[in-house]
């Protein structure tokens, strides 16, 4: 069938790529749109005790956490009677704007001296904008018209999470263009080197740029049915790019290959379909498996990538398999044309370095296998001191203005008023002052707790230090009421914060109560994410063992298949946390802000992502292990075989989608640094340390083992497994006409 098949599609091969072409002008036209319609978000879990805190808040006390910060400077010092004048009019005017709610400053009656900088020339306005994603960017767009710059001779600057979700929209747009610009130019340059051909390196970019384009397409129709988060856009455009020249990459070496071995064109394409595309097909297959997992947990951050990866990575193998064999048989022997080096010569296969290397390697195979596992554990090692936080204004590059409002609330405030967790008391209304006071007493005296405002007053271990004020009303309605909770730690994503938001929840209440703020999401943000890592992890692990026994019929092979990648990834995440984590090589990478931690979605976005892509260097590797394997019956002689035939094929595969990643890690956005440097230091191991030396040396120790299965898994395979044997071609008769004009 898949030869029927091929013959037909080099028939057709012009109407192929006129289907091609209006694709490509559709995807421009109908995605154009795309950059409007993704959304900023999707951290945290709407089902959990935060998210529901939160939503009561805004639906029943018509409040919540401020997302826009104006932070005010005025030479003269902002207690100048000049300088209050101004403050009270733009805090009046912001709270008079509309979408603008819950607007307090340093100069308002709800203000606290906390709002107020050390040095005395600073103060801050916080306010809530309100509505939907799309609403709160057209408000913070109008509000920066008319506030930001000198306004009434006090210089305004805005930060907040408003400001900090619009930052990193413009920026992924400019690290998307910037992406663009630097790895055509850097790939073109790699595949010439590596074809010799300008006219066979030119095929993979054709291909990209329709993947590219077919990618935008995919996104925007997602955004019809569910939020995309605008990273899916800049990662799912770098992960089709980096798979359509993989993919392009294997089935034109096959074609060349043929093409040398004396095949005439169809025949040449036919094969190269039947071998590479067949690898290719299961290639993308596991790549859409491991990117499954990301669908299994509650954060539409996450499931994004996946719908987003998923249709891109198939759209990838599509377009290999489709447009790339129409344009392979438009030009024929032409592939090679342009060429900037001469051929290499036949060679005997003992004679290739990657022959060489893994018989080398074969020959003393426990002391690579001892010595590889030990440097993957050391540069891993760090992974150890992992430690997860959440996005924030410390994501941005320092130029950003959100990133240097955010230091200046650290540097010169009391930032522990910025970042307070809310208790809300389901029961306790405004009638019920006292009960509401003993509660809060209680939870003042609680370690870890500065103070307690509430509807009863303010508390200080234990003690009650302001009685209620007017403002205190708005602390309950009829039937609840909420408490705010100032913590001692400055930090609040530090184990101390969250462990504050454990005792609240912990302690006796008079009522239900949920707890909410920054700390808190932290908190329910992890459980999620261990809830659902079983489930994705089980998922991921079990169908690409399933993969894999049906590709080589072996069960040894996807269990050390598992082992290597998961030494790999470890690998990968170490050097991450020593580097953004720790703050090593900040200069290398760009002078991002080190915070501590790694944003929790990093490893798992890596491990799913990686975890195909590895999978995609396994499959192209053993597909022709098992070719010879099947030819020959020799272990040892079919790792050579093998890895001579793809080695070379797979370190350029890994080189050519490591610049698209590297290219991401240039980003000023630092969770896409950690993911684009993450993916291009996991693939880069795992072609070099892992395919050329641990593989041939885990094989070569095995032996025969390698092939082991229960005897019904045998039959199984023999009856419903993949094989890359190759049959000898059926003719090609009425179809060399057709492309004779071409190959000639």
């Amino acid at each position: 069938m898949s030869q029927r098949a091929a013959l037909a599609l080099i028939r057709r091969r012009w109407i192929v790529l006129v289907i091609a072409v209006v694709f490509l002008a559709l995807s421009g036209i109908l995605g154009g749109s795309l950059e409007r319609r993704l959304s900023v978000g999707g951290y945290t879990d709407p089902d959990t005790e935060s998210a529901r805190a939160t939503a009561v808040l805004a639906d029943r006390f018509d409040t919540g956490a401020p997302n826009l910060v104006l932070l005010v400077r005025a030479d003269q010092g902002v207690d100048d009677p000049a300088v209050v004048t101004a403050g009270t009019r733009l805090t009046e005017r912001l709270a008079a704007e509309p979408g603008v709610a819950d607007v307090a400053s340093y100069w308002s009656a709800g203000g606290t001296p906390a709002m107020r900088a050390s040095d005395g020339r600073q103060a801050v306005v916080v306010s809530r904008l309100t509505g939907d994603d799309d609403q709160i960017k057209d408000t913070l767009a109008r509000l920066r018209r008319h506030y930001h710059g000198t306004v009434d001779g006090l210089d305004v600057r805005f930060g907040g999470s408003a400001e900090v979700n619009q930052e990193l929209s413009d920026q992924s747009q400019q690290d998307l263009a910037r992406v663009e610009a630097i790895t055509f130019p850097v790939t073109l340059i790699v595949l010439v080197l590596v074809f010799g051909s300008v006219v066979a390196a030119l095929l993979p970019l054709a291909l990209a740029v329709v993947i590219m384009l077919g990618t935008i397409l995919t996104l925007r129709l997602m955004t019809e049915f569910t939020s995309v988060s605008v990273f899916a856009m800049q990662v799912t455009i770098g992960l089709g790019l980096g798979l359509a020249i993989d993919y392009s990459l294997l089935i034109i070496s096959r074609y060349r290959e043929e093409l040398a071995g004396g095949a005439d064109v169809p025949a040449a394409i036919v094969t190269s379909l039947r071998t590479a595309g067949r690898s290719v097909l299961f290639s993308a297959a596991v790549v859409a498996l491991s990117l499954s997992g990301l669908l299994l947990f509650p954060f539409y951050f996450l499931r994004s990538f996946a719908y987003a990866g998923i249709p891109v990575t198939l759209l990838a193998a599509v377009g290999s398999l489709t447009v790339l064999p129409a344009l392979l048989a438009v030009l024929g022997k032409r592939v090679e044309k342009l060429r900037v080096r001469r051929p290499r010569a036949a060679r005997p296969m003992h004679s290739g370095f990657w022959y060489r290397l893994s018989t080398g390697v074969m020959r003393r195979p426990l002391a690579v296998m001892l010595l590889g596992v030990a440097v993957l554990a050391v540069v891993g090692s760090p992974i150890l001191g992992l430690r997860i936080t959440l996005p924030d204004e410390r994501v941005m590059p320092r130029s950003a203005e959100s990133a240097q409002v955010g230091e200046q609330l650290k540097t010169s405030f009391d930032e522990r008023e910025f970042h307070p967790l809310t208790v809300v008391v389901e029961g306790l209304g405004a009638d019920q002052t006292a009960a509401v006071g003993a509660y809060a007493q209680r939870l003042s005296a609680l370690p870890g707790v500065r103070r307690i405002d509430s509807l009863a007053g303010s508390f200080v271990g234990g003690d009650l230090v302001a009685p209620p004020a007017g403002a205190a009303q708005r602390f309950a309605v009829a039937d609840a009421s909420y408490l705010r909770v100032i913590a001692e730690t400055t930090d609040p994503y530090s184990a101390d914060g969250q462990q504050l938001v454990r005792d609240i929840r912990s302690a006796d209440a008079p009522k239900p109560v949920l707890v909410t703020g920054s700390a808190a999401e932290l908190v329910d943000s992890r459980s999620s994410l261990v809830d659902g890592m079983p489930w994705a992890f089980g998922v991921v692990v079990v169908s690409l063992f399933v993969m894999l026994f049906l590709l080589t019929g072996s069960v040894v092979m996807p269990v050390k298949a598992l082992i290597l990648n998961t030494l790999s990834l470890s690998a990968t995440f170490g050097a991450l946390v020593w580097i953004f984590q720790d703050g090593h090589l900040r200069g290398f990478f760009g002078d991002f802000i080190v915070t501590g931690g790694i944003i929790w979605t990093v490893p798992l976005l890596l491990f799913c992502i990686t975890f195909g892509l590895s999978m995609d260097y396994e499959v192209f590797l053993l597909s022709r292990i098992k070719e010879e394997y099947d030819h020959t019956g020799d272990n040892t002689g079919a790792v050579a075989a093998g890895l001579e035939r793809t080695g070379r094929l797979i370190t350029a595969a890994a080189l050519l989608i490591a610049i698209v990643f590297l290219a991401m890690a240039s980003s000023g956005i630092t969770s896409v640094k950690e993911i684009g440097l993450g993916m291009a230091l996991a693939v880069l191991v795992d072609a070099t340390i892992i395919r050329a030396l641990l593989v041939p040396a885990f094989m070569r120790l095995l032996g025969p083992a390698n092939w082991w299965a229960p005897g019904p898994l045998r039959r199984f395979h023999r009856r419903f497994g993949l094989r890359e044997s190759i049959e000898p071609a059926p003719a090609t008769a009425g179809t060399s006409s057709d492309t004779e004009p071409a190959s000639r």
